[in-house]
């Protein structure tokens, strides 16, 4: 009997163990080595380029007070300003954020005021200003006393989304967010979401690509991988085999002594009622 509850319990710490979670399972910034994988020096942040879809929020600046209320009557409220600015969803606090920017149609134009049609599909917000700026320029040089205007333009409600661990929708609130501030903004991984293979889905002209990686590797902050685009999907599974909470050694110690105790229990009732029952059947057969 000893040396079946001795199996038992080496049993039952083995699978227990190894169902632990470990700092090494769950902490960032470690080391590479052969279980952490190294990843190249490929870091190069490229500029997002504007997508059917995207909405720009685009505010002219000039000296002449009659040029910016010609461009800017929509935007005469400083709140709704500073929100577009900070790439919030304006569609929360003001009913609808299509009265403050432009949508960029099926085609890759925005149709601006007094210019028309601009094509800004496959640019970026610094090519996008600089061509209204020329845009602009070009119309109001033709009204006396022209003065030069200065445009800005940003994207407005971008966002990345979380699927299989703190799952929702999440505004980019800065023009650069790394896959760090992206999982903290989501409000991080617990211990038992895998962090070694964490996948990203992308979709880029048309072309879907679904790229792996590990986000406990000290090498991401060099990699493609450390910063994240507007729409971009964070996939985050579950670590196979952790359908139960056991976080610590001494969790699973404990888990383990009660699973024992009740093996023995229900082992010596039942070594009990096997002996009871062979003294019935021996005293049957004496009889």
């Amino acid at each position: 009997m000893k040396g079946k509850i001795y199996i038992l319990f080496v049993g039952l710490l083995s699978v227990l163990l190894s169902s632990c979670v470990t700092a090494r399972k769950v902490n960032y910034m470690q080391e590479p080595d052969k279980h952490i994988p190294s990843y190249a020096d490929t870091l190069s942040y490229e500029e997002y380029e504007l997508r059917i879809g995207d909405r720009l929020y685009v505010y002219v600046y000039s000296l002449d007070e009659q040029v910016s209320s010609m461009f800017n009557a929509n935007l005469n409220s400083s709140y709704v300003r500073y929100r577009l600015q900070q790439n919030t969803n304006a569609n929360s606090t003001y009913g609808s954020y299509d009265l403050y920017t432009y949508l960029i149609d099926e085609e890759g134009y925005i149709d601006y005021p007094h210019i028309g049609k601009v094509y800004v599909r496959g640019m970026n917000t610094r090519e996008v200003k600089q061509k209204l700026e020329e845009e602009l320029s070009a119309l109001l040089q033709e009204i006396p006393g022209f003065s030069t205007v200065s445009v800005e333009v940003n994207i407005v409600n971008r966002s990345f989304s979380v699927i299989g661990a703190q799952s929702g929708r999440y505004f980019i609130t800065k023009e650069k967010m790394t896959i760090f501030e992206a999982l903290a903004l989501a409000g991080d991984l617990d211990e038992f979401n895998s962090r070694k293979e964490i996948k990203l889905v992308r979709e880029k002209e048309g072309v879907t690509t679904v790229k792996t990686f590990d986000a406990r590797s000290k090498d991401l902050i060099n990699s493609e991988y450390y910063y994240i685009e507007p729409n971009d999907i964070i996939y985050v599974r579950k670590i196979p085999g952790y359908s139960f909470g056991i976080n610590s050694a001494s969790t699973a110690l404990g888990v383990c002594a009660t699973t024992l105790s009740f093996g023995v229990l229900v082992y010596s009732i039942v070594q009990t009622g096997i002996i009871h029952v062979n003294k019935r059947i021996n005293g049957g057969y004496n009889k």
